[in-house]
């Protein structure tokens, strides 16, 4: 069988990523990566693979299998994946979670009128983190799911800082809070608010002169990303900042607890966690095993828009059923 052939589109932390992953994947190969950048400015790591316009995708039609998208889910997926999944079998990672009933259907459209294969909102969460839930409450209907995220950096909220008046630079850090996951191991089932769940530590270079007071009101103040959690605002040197927190790791924990027997008088906690030395890297990782299943499926006759919850984990493996059946179950 010949390789699986992926382009990419974004070159950024994901897309780089996605670059290192098709190198780990024999039966893959990178066939084209499309910026909106010159493309004569982009150097990649791949010899002999070319760089190319993001206007130049539909010329590669018969020339790639599956399109990995790598932008960002407030503006370009929206776009990008409907507009793609009419040319190519797509995968993205959207993962603005009220919005996917929505991007789901404006893609389903356009995959089927293309005849293709797309899967949306690939990652560890949504993604891996949903299969998780979706399995424990199969699995444990009388119960509880919780989720917690970290400790991890938010590019998002590190971004909102960024912009606060007065910052030069910093990153934002999830951190769970111990406690509520210590009683969610007991068995206590607590209802728990954001508050309760999450803490937010964020560690800031300030501008030279500037008001440290009130870049600390205005971190702690904004609303939908640090007023409704207890948050940390922690003053360092640049130096500091390059040397300590200069990757992006993340992680976090999925948890069902739930109750069996005539009086659900048994116990059962299920819990899935990941320690994520790279979030993009990761996150690219599984995006590249959803492409290999959307190829797959293509070739089976399939066409629309699928999640996580559609496809079954064999098509994700480069190993026969036979193989798996023998190696793995």
């Amino acid at each position: 069988m010949s390789n699986i052939r992926i382009g990419i589109v974004g070159y950024g932390n994901l897309g780089r990523g996605v670059e290192l992953a098709i190198r780990q994947n024999p039966d893959t190969e990178l066939v084209a990566v499309f910026t909106r950048r010159d493309p004569s400015t982009l150097k990649i790591l791949t010899e002999g693979v070319g760089v190319y316009s993001v206007n130049d995708v539909a010329d590669f039609k018969d020339k790639i299998d599956v399109l990995i998208l790598c932008g960002g889910s407030a503006t370009d997926l929206p776009e990008q994946t409907p507009k793609f999944a009419e040319l190519f079998n797509t995968i993205d990672s959207f993962d603005t979670h009220a919005r996917i009933p929505e991007h789901f259907a404006n893609v389903d459209a356009a995959s089927k009128k293309g005849g293709n294969i797309s899967v949306i909102s690939v990652g560890w969460d949504p993604g891996m983190f949903s299969v998780q839930r979706l399995y424990g409450s199969c699995i444990l209907p009388e119960g509880k799911d919780y989720t917690f995220w970290g400790k991890g950096v938010s590019q998002g909220h590190s971004d909102a800082i960024r912009r606060v008046e007065g910052v030069a630079d910093g990153k934002q850090y999830t951190v769970p809070v111990q406690a509520a996951m210590d009683a969610v191991r007991n068995g206590e089932d607590p209802d728990l608010t954001t508050r309760q769940k999450h803490t937010r530590e964020c560690f800031v270079v300030a501008e030279e002169g500037a008001d440290k007071a009130k870049i600390e009101n205005d971190i702690k103040t904004m609303p939908n990303y640090f007023s409704d959690y207890d948050t940390t605002v922690n003053f360092i040197s640049q130096e500091e900042l390059n040397k300590n927190h200069s990757g992006i790791p993340h992680g976090g924990f999925v948890f069902r607890s739930g109750k069996t027997g005539v009086n659900g008088e048994t116990r059962h906690i299920i819990e899935y966690s990941l320690k994520l030395g790279s979030n993009p890297e990761f996150t690219s990782s599984i995006l590249v095993a959803y492409a290999r299943a959307a190829v797959r499926m293509k070739n089976e006759g399939m066409t629309g828009c699928k999640t996580v919850f559609d496809i079954a984990p064999a098509y994700l493996s480069p190993k026969s059923g036979d193989e798996l059946r023998a190696s793995m179950l």
